[in-house]
């Protein structure tokens, strides 16, 4: 029986390497093991987290960054879409079946919403709004818990504020998408407490940094009503997807946007040829083609007069307002960027970063990084219980009980339990939200006190590879979770498992029954 109220005077593991620490004001950093350790049972404990430098680009350089006058605290506030709609929050599912697409997991500790917000502390934005719509119960209390008016530790002065959907005597509906979105609360925006003089719209579940002040300088600079965060067609930043769910522009050689245009899902992109395509002739004018980031600056007034006047019906800003400003003439500025950036189109790219995550490599997110420190929600609790485990380029959250198990290349998110014997490779567990209290036998009591014949966690002798597993899953013993079958595409949800891309998803809640195989 483990006591876990003795576990923050009782240490366990001993790490046999030299191991760097870091320590961050209100940043909560999973430990990270590089190579291979022993862990063995002993009465030392230490906690891991490796640092590397992954600055690849000079954004300031590449984009003949000005001063900015007004500050940014002063004159910007930033709108963070905190789920997509309904059709695109399918393409992360099942992992957005009870959460919006901001509030999904990330590196053990952190949600992927706290990359947006952090680049906008970061970048001095002191005026955030949140809006949020489905699935959104546990992104609006993260938002609320993690960056509330008492401020951050070195960094007071912010605030995000969540705006959820709401039904009005205008507006009897729900939002209708991004554009629709910011028009109903332009109320909020126009406020006379309000002094921002623009802002700057973000989609909530990308995975990236960037210093908007620079974004920001570009658009003053340009004197544009719009501008617009653009990628390489073929950077290496998108492997794995050719395609941009927020359309493709055509610059000049000032990066004054001339076209936008979308990419039809029929189409089968060829990265390649977009390269090679990427910069050509227009009315003899050279231009140059790149993806929309879905990252937009927007001048105060040209906002809502494209909400209001221009074009009061529209719905998507990506498709409807953005083309629809370049075709009237606008001023619609691009600022090109080219660091690491994951929009999250699917199940596959969440894997691929994720599974970078654990990587000492400089090609994926940092999120180890000493000067764009990442911001989450601290959680309190115990430090990880590792008993006789080996483990290898894993990230560990915090409040795991790890027994004598096999971890190599995985993410294992907080309050994760894993039994004797068992191995973990290549994979992301999403943890647990709560402890059960008493382990007797083949029985745990729940908090409830009612008999569960499987705990949630992972049970002893199971092997689980290439897999994400989601909150709360309760896995018995001798379990294989492999797709032994290589199946690409299967709905299998009624057994509590999707498989997509390859990659078996386990659903939150999930029982999986001792001796299953999947």
């Amino acid at each position: 029986m483990l006591n876990l109220s003795l576990m923050n005077n009782i240490t366990h593991a001993t790490i046999i390497t030299r191991i760097s620490t870091l320590s961050q004001q209100r940043s909560i950093h999973p430990t990270k093991l590089h190579s291979s350790y022993c862990i063995a049972s002993s009465s030392s404990s230490t906690a891991a987290s490796f640092i590397s430098n992954s600055l690849q680009y000079d954004e300031q350089k590449c984009n003949n960054v000005l001063p900015l006058c007004p500050p940014l605290s002063q004159s910007v506030a930033a709108i963070v879409f905190g789920d997509g709609s309904k059709e695109s929050s399918k393409r992360l599912y099942p992992l957005t079946k009870r959460r919006s697409e901001g509030a999904i997991p990330i590196a053990a500790n952190y949600r992927l919403i706290d990359a947006v917000i952090s680049n906008c502390i970061n970048s001095n934005i002191s005026k955030i709004y949140a809006l949020t719509q489905f699935n959104s119960t546990s992104l609006n209390s993260h938002l609320s818990r993690a960056y509330s008016g008492a401020g951050l530790v070195g960094k007071q002065g912010f605030d995000v504020e969540v705006i959820a959907a709401y039904q009005s005597r205008e507006d009897q509906g729900w939002f209708q998408g991004t554009a629709d979105a910011v028009r109903r609360c332009l109320w909020v925006l126009e406020d006379d407490h309000n002094s921002a003089l623009e802002f700057i719209l973000l989609p909530g579940h990308h995975l990236y940094k960037m210093d908007y002040q620079n974004l920001l300088a570009t658009h003053r600079s340009s004197n544009a009503d719009i501008t617009l965060a653009v990628a390489p067609p073929a950077h290496h930043i998108k492997p794995n997807n050719g395609h941009s769910s927020f359309g493709y522009v055509t610059v000049n050689s000032e990066n004054e946007v001339l076209e936008f245009r979308e990419k039809q899902e029929s189409e089968k992109p060829n990265p390649t040829a977009e390269a090679e395509n990427s910069r050509k002739s227009k009315n003899g004018i050279s231009t140059s083609s790149y993806r929309s980031m879905g990252i937009y600056v927007i001048k105060k007034d040209a906002m809502v007069k494209l909400l209001r006047e221009y074009f009061p019906m529209a719905n998507d800003l990506a498709t409807e307002i953005i083309p629809g400003a370049v075709k009237i003439g606008m001023k619609v500025q691009s600022y090109i960027f080219g660091g690491y950036w994951e929009d999250m189109t699917n199940i596959k790219a969440f894997y691929k970063a994720s599974m970078e995550s654990t990587k000492n490599s400089t090609s994926g997110y940092n999120f180890y990084d000493r000067e764009s420190t990442l911001y989450t929600l601290p959680k309190c609790l115990p430090p990880s219980l590792i008993m006789d485990a080996i483990i290898t380029d894993s990230i560990i959250g915090g409040g795991c009980i790890l027994n004598s198990c096999n971890i190599r290349g995985s993410v294992i998110g907080t309050r994760t339990r894993i039994g004797d014997r068992t191995v973990i490779e290549d994979s992301v567990l999403m943890g647990a939200d709560i402890y059960q209290q008493t382990t007797y036998g083949d029985q745990c009591i729940g908090e409830e006190g009612t008999g569960i014949g499987i705990p949630i966690g992972i049970g002893e002798n199971s092997y689980i590879r290439k897999a994400i597993i989601d909150k709360n899953v309760r896995i018995g013993k001798n379990i294989r979770i492999t797709n032994k079958d290589n199946v690409q595409e299967g709905n299998r949800e009624a057994l509590g498992y999707i498989i997509s891309g390859g990659i078996v998803i386990v659903l939150r809640n999930t029982v999986i029954p001792d001796g299953s195989i999947l």
